[in-house]
């Protein structure tokens, strides 16, 4: 889990923060992302990674993700972190190793839930840099990611771990499916708007 959405930088200018019942959201959060993706210097490895766990509500998010990023079958990008194989606070190190023994100089879409303030619970959040799993628990664990995308699920501050496990899934099954669906989105866009226009003509 990340940690509170009060920690993101507001005067980030490559940040988004956009409530799940804004009409225009998956657009925001595409166009967002499509920024970030054209920024980086080479997507040969893209690298999606949904951390979290299906064993409590609210930190199924990331895998809840995972598992609908897996059913497109693409191979625009690599996944690590579904509800079968989640990637979590044991195997995050692991798995990230694995990333970079694999991948050459891998771009990594870091997917994760986190707590905020009740203003902004239901609300997604696509920032520059990596994750900070565990952070919102008092963890310490590796930082995931050269951008990143966090659902707020609930209202962090106290009791974290009991405020997790009582999560809405409905709420959670809302933002993974925005999350999910815009990301998947973006990716595709990206790519037919990266393939030269000879090669289309082919």
């Amino acid at each position: 889990m990340n940690p509170s959405s009060s920690s993101v930088s507001k005067s980030e200018p490559s940040s988004l923060k956009i409530p799940y019942t804004d009409p225009g959201i998956q657009s925001a959060i595409i166009h967002r992302l499509l920024f970030h993706l054209h920024q980086a210097h080479s997507l040969k490895h893209l690298v999606i990674v949904c951390v979290g766990t299906d064993r409590s509500t609210g930190d199924a998010l990331g895998p809840l993700v995972g598992t609908s990023l897996a059913k497109w079958k693409s191979p625009l990008f690599h996944l690590y972190g579904t509800l079968d194989e989640p990637v979590h606070a044991v195997n995050l190190q692991e798995t990230l190793d694995k990333i970079h023994c694999l991948h050459e100089d891998p771009f990594i879409i870091g997917i994760d839930a986190c707590l905020g303030q009740s203003s902004s619970v239901g609300c997604v959040q696509v920032a520059e840099g990596p994750l900070r799993p565990g952070a919102g628990v008092n963890k310490e664990l590796p930082p995931v990611g050269n951008i990143h995308l966090t659902g707020i699920v609930n209202v962090g501050g106290f009791m974290e771990y009991f405020v997790l496990q009582n999560t809405r899934l409905s709420l959670v099954m809302k933002l993974s499916d925005i999350i999910s669906k815009s990301l998947y989105s973006a990716i595709t866009e990206w790519h037919y708007r990266s393939v030269p226009v000879a090669a289309q003509e082919k």
